[in-house]
């Protein structure tokens, strides 16, 4: 199933049980900001990026490494060189992504983001190393940024896919394909918002963290709480403006986020998390989210 039908997608959603693959990852992946700065292209549509006088790379290299030894010490976690040509790159979540036995290449808007999807290095790592079907969606006109458009839930095998300018419907259904999910529930993003994975975050397939402001039908807030119950965790601005809905589940019992959106987070939020069953652990990337993304931005899943 793939649809606008809120209703339809909930009802369909409540059958299903967590049994459709691993919650979390087993591995992670990175890509190093080398030569870190402002990419004018994604800056047109992504609001969250700083001036490009905001950028300093070797802050964003610290960080990274740091944010490097921190993920090796709960998953393995191998990090890619980073490309001068390609700044974005820092982001490699939104061009290559995984389900079992296959890897995934998504269509990026923006040419400077194009050319990270032909990165010889990266494609052999899944196709050569770990022997992966390959999926390449990188030819084809629909823009589809893989999991920075589409949230999924891999217990459950359902789709989040909120569209903008990053995704348009066609690509859409491409990835719902790709990542061969039960369900997918489309929406449209808030103006002014690029990416849903910077709005929610769905947790281990029990819990999920979700900003209304960046939602266009406040119904899609209505049915994230039909599908986790109380788990359902809404964020207030403020802990949206800090990307604590950019953050990332890695074990069952583990939320990342970067300190900023860690420091952000309301007792209540907190609470909640652990009522779910979290802790939550963070570190350091104001450097890095000059480029207007944050820790579940920096981190491809390998399952």
């Amino acid at each position: 199933m793939i649809t606008r039908d809120i209703d339809a997608f909930v009802a369909h959603a409540r059958t299903l049980s967590t049994d459709f693959g691993a919650p979390t990852a087993r591995a992670a992946f990175l890509v190093a900001p080398d030569d870190f700065r402002l990419a004018t292209d994604s800056a047109r549509d992504n609001r969250y990026m700083a001036d490009a006088d905001a950028f300093d790379a070797r802050r964003a290299l610290d960080e990274h490494r740091g944010l490097h030894r921190a993920l090796s010490q709960a998953l393995p976690t191998v990090c890619f060189p980073g490309d001068p040509e390609a700044p974005d790159g820092v982001f490699p979540n939104n061009v290559f992504a995984t389900a079992a036995g296959r890897c995934i290449v998504g269509r990026m808007r923006h040419p400077v983001r194009q050319r990270e999807a032909t990165r010889a290095d990266i494609r052999g790592f899944f196709g050569g190393v770990l022997d992966y079907a390959e999926i390449d969606l990188s030819e084809q006109g629909h823009p589809c940024e893989l999991t920075g458009a589409l949230v999924i839930d891999r217990a459950r095998g359902l789709g989040w896919c909120g569209l903008s300018e990053r995704c348009d419907e066609e690509g859409a259904h491409l990835m719902h394909e790709a990542f061969g999910l039960r369900a997918t529930l489309l929406f449209d993003l808030a103006p002014g918002e690029y990416h849903t994975n910077v709005v929610l975050a769905v947790l281990a397939g029990r819990a999920a963290l979700a900003c209304p402001r960046g939602f266009a039908d406040a119904a899609v807030i209505d049915a994230l709480a039909q599908v986790y119950g109380p788990h359902a965790i809404v964020l207030s601005d403020a802990e949206h403006a800090a990307f604590a809905g950019n953050a990332i589940a890695l074990s069952p019992e583990t939320v990342w986020m970067s300190a900023r959106a860690d420091a952000a987070l309301a007792p209540a939020t907190r609470t909640a998390l652990a009522n779910a069953g979290f802790d939550v652990r963070s570190v350091p990337l104001a450097a890095i989210e000059a480029a207007g993304g944050s820790l579940r931005c920096c981190v491809g899943e390998v399952f």
